[in-house]
């Protein structure tokens, strides 16, 4: 699923007619001063990150003047939230808060539903899974149907709020399930949905994910990957993102898994899996040996021989890789002679470049042997370290993953005496 920043689902918010704090997106202790001077009040200093558990981590600070806000701006650039780099905050007024509630709409792929849940809570501020079912009202919605305002109205008052407040409440939770629909969101919350002691309900925060497959509905949104993706895309990512963004045919996953600086310093493999399981299975190998991949790479599901030939270009441009691993690890249905096709016209463009340079090739299953002829015979006589395999180790990671070692060893030796 396609995530977005909390600035970012409140921008949506704003567009769907749910209010929001006042505030400003910021890179920079600077800016952060400015924006809480124009703002004129308290503010709370949020980091804008693709992960929970912000305020836990120390990423969410409360400054009552432009030079508090300054100062924490400073202390929460640069941090890391459970592994992602913090590069910009939010500066928000702080709000009065009287109560926080919890409003959500999520996707339910279970048989008996296949559609949206809309959930709404009066304990709202901590994670949804530990408040008790009987604090939750939830309601799955008809697609066809749709949501009436009535439904949010009952919905609401059945967790026991009442009063001028009542009628505000529920037009937030049905502006939110009108939001999650326009958009094609697989998930949409509000949490905590603030009670401000003046009486305004507020989105205080917005965790947000839209389906990867509507994506080409929203070209507004400016998501420049259309799948789950943690971090920032580099270069290399958006380049293998490129395979798959038009070409449905078959699987070219493709991610870089660690910076070029470090895969300059040695000890990383280009790594290509065929199959999600197995590709998990050569990377375990990998690790056992000693041996880190640069990059995750994943062509199934049949892919032609051009996406094929276009995944090893990329692995293969990877500067300070010590081997190339193709690690079939499975007896794939699909027919592996296009798998050949593109490896080889790959490697015999890559491989001249580099005398010696290792590659290990575990390929079987459909038209086994037809692809393991066009692969001996295409590599043959390239100045490599070159070892086939077929099925005959299939689930031999261990042995596999011996092989790579010992070759990428005697790869570094030559080198070294050179």
């Amino acid at each position: 699923m396609a995530k977005f920043y909390e600035y970012q689902g409140k921008d949506i918010f704003k567009k769907s007619g749910i209010p929001v704090p006042e505030g400003e997106v910021v890179k920079s202790p600077g800016e952060a001063k400015k924006a809480a001077e124009k703002l004129g009040r308290p503010v709370v200093v949020k980091a804008q990150v693709w992960a929970g558990g912000r305020g836990k981590s120390g990423a969410v600070k409360f400054a009552d003047t432009p030079d508090e806000a300054e100062k924490a701006t400073g202390e929460i650039l640069g941090m890391e939230v459970k592994g992602l780099e913090v590069k910009q905050v939010l500066i928000e007024e702080k709000l009065d808060i009287a109560q926080e509630f919890y409003a959500g709409v999520i996707i339910n792929s279970a048989q008996d539903v296949r559609g949206p849940v809309l959930m709404f809570s009066p304990e709202g501020g901590v994670d949804i899974e530990s408040v008790p079912e009987d604090k939750i009202a939830m309601m799955n919605v008809d697609v066809i149907k749709g949501l009436m305002p009535y439904d949010t109205l009952n919905m609401v008052s059945s967790m026991g709020v009442k009063g001028k407040v009542l009628r505000q409440i529920a037009d937030v939770v049905f502006k939110l399930f009108n939001a999650f629909q326009i958009n094609d969101c697989r998930t949409l919350e509000i949490n905590p949905l603030i009670l401000t002691e003046d009486s305004r309900v507020i989105a205080a925060d917005c965790r947000m994910a839209v389906d990867d497959q509507a994506l080409f509905r929203h070209p507004e949104m400016g998501i420049k990957i259309g799948r789950e993706f943690l971090k920032e895309p580099t270069d290399f990512d958006l380049t293998g993102w490129s395979f798959e963004e038009t070409d449905f045919r078959g699987t070219s996953y493709v991610a870089q898994m660690a910076p070029p600086e470090e895969v300059r310093k040695g000890g990383y493999v280009g790594y290509h899996g065929i199959g999600g399981g197995a590709a998990m299975l050569g990377m375990d190998a990998m690790n056992k040996v000693g041996l880190k991949v640069a990059d995750y790479a994943d062509t199934s599901g049949n892919p032609t021989a051009s996406k094929v030939y276009r995944v090893v270009k990329l692995i293969m441009s990877q500067p300070g890789i010590e081997a190339y691993f193709l690690a079939g690890f499975m007896m794939a249905n699909q027919e592996q002679w296009h798998h050949a096709h593109g490896i080889v016209k790959a490697l015999r463009e890559e491989l001249p470049k580099r005398p010696g340079f290792p590659v290990v090739i575990l390929l079987c299953g459909n038209k086994e042997k037809e692809s393991q002829e066009i692969v001996k015979e295409g590599l043959a006589g390239i100045d490599a370290r070159i070892e086939i395999y077929d099925r005959e180790h299939v689930y031999d990671a261990k042995f596999i993953g011996g092989r790579v070692k010992a070759l990428v060893d005697e790869y570094r030796k030559e080198r070294s005496a050179s």
